[in-house]
């Protein structure tokens, strides 16, 4: 089949997301006066680009749809994240940490690294260096720093940034670059599938508090999605359409975050984070994962892919639908899980205009997410197919 093969669906999908958008009016200024990601592969835009690694993706076919070309982005266009920043209203992309200058840093900073995880030695045996979560933390000190020396001292900084937004998109390589590669990784002989979701959930809750302490107030906490439906998984296992059992202990993972941001929020009063239940929002009505499996084969049969999941340099006029990476999904379909994204939060009015998004008065909706698509961790067949995957691999 050819490179260029079009889906019908993904092309639907973008009709739908441009609809979509034209009914979220924007102001003039961007709802919160800055943006910090944290997070992986999902979220990159081209700290990679500076460290030895061959998780890279600075070079076509990835960004052929971006209007900056190859960035770094693990896709053809823009990210999630990309798009939710232009939903919130602001004019540019946030930089990447290793490529912030000047007054940038006071709109935002995107930390995320791709096949970086929570845990610091995830993906590194895989594919060489990435920036892990505890280390994007210590690079967001740094622009902290930066940020009260611009704005005249710590609690002008505090006071500035109680008022951004900080998305965490983080924990897929977890599993995918660590969990699920016994081979090269001794965590799922250690620990059984629920240990291993607590000792991540653990060191998440760590960074989280962290984050508080350096001013974060208002954050935005991204389950996993459906590895086991993925292009990468699917081209090794006979399963159809996905593999469940790798889904099921990835479901943990989400089910313990949703309590721990819960437990979070009433902890911490003057704060407020939100947990995004990736799955449930991309599943229910959504055909983006149905455009995704439905077009994985077409990905897998066209692009040569090496160790990683990464496209290889010598394919780079090869151009995939769907997923990039095997991981990844096309900007289209970014663009409508998007739209499903903010669809999914309340919006008020205000004499000026009507917001598609404000945190600070946003009620937690994270009990109606995930009963949208069940309590996979509670749910018995779901954690008998773990246990069978765990036991089957010697744990």
């Amino acid at each position: 089949m050819a490179c260029g093969t079009k889906s019908w669906l993904v092309y639907h999908l973008c009709l739908l997301v441009a609809c979509y958008m034209q009914h979220c009016v924007s102001g003039n200024s961007p709802e919160v006066p800055c943006l910090f990601i944290f997070g992986d592969d999902f979220s990159e835009s081209g700290n990679n680009n500076y460290i030895p690694t061959t998780a890279k993706a600075d070079y076509e076919p990835y960004g052929i749809d971006f209007p900056q070309g190859p960035t770094g982005r693990v896709t053809n266009g823009k990210t999630q994240i990309d798009i939710i920043g232009e939903l919130l209203g602001f004019p540019n992309f946030i930089p990447p940490f290793a490529n912030t200058t000047g007054f940038d840093i006071l709109e935002g900073v995107n930390y995320a690294s791709g096949l970086a995880g929570i845990r610091n030695d995830t993906g590194k045996q895989t594919a060489g260096t990435n920036i892990d979560y505890g280390q994007q933390i210590e690079n967001h000190k740094i622009i902290v720093a930066q940020i009260a020396t611009k704005l005249g001292g710590e609690e002008n900084a505090t006071q500035y940034l109680k008022k951004c937004l900080y998305y965490i998109y983080i924990g897929t390589n977890d599993y995918t670059f660590n969990y699920f590669q016994p081979n090269l990784y001794q965590t799922s002989s250690i620990y059984n599938p629920e240990e291993y979701a607590k000792v991540l959930i653990d060191q998440y809750s760590g960074y989280r508090k962290v984050l508080y302490n350096v001013g974060a107030r208002k954050l935005v906490a991204v389950g996993l999605g459906k590895i086991g439906c993925t292009p990468m998984v699917l081209a090794t296992n006979a399963s159809r359409p996905c593999v469940e059992n790798l889904n099921d202990i990835e479901a943990i993972f989400s089910e313990k975050l949703r309590d721990q941001v819960e437990q979070f929020n009433n902890e911490y009063p003057d704060s407020k984070t939100i947990f995004m239940n990736n799955t449930a929002i991309r599943l229910d009505g959504s055909l983006a994962s149905v455009a995704g499996v439905a077009i994985a084969v077409i990905t897998v049969v066209a692009m040569r892919i090496e160790v990683g999941g990464m496209i290889l340099k010598s394919h780079r006029n090869c151009r995939p639908t769907g997923f990039w990476k095997q991981l990844h999904q096309q900007y289209c379909e970014h663009n409508y899980d998007c739209g499903l994204q903010f669809k999914t939060m309340p919006r008020i009015d205000n004499k000026k205009k009507r917001f598609c998004y404000e945190l600070g008065k946003m009620v937690t909706t994270t009990s109606e997410m995930v009963e949208s698509n069940g309590h996979l961790a509670n749910d018995r067949s779901s954690n008998s197919r773990a246990k069978a995957w765990h036991k089957s691999k010697g744990g």
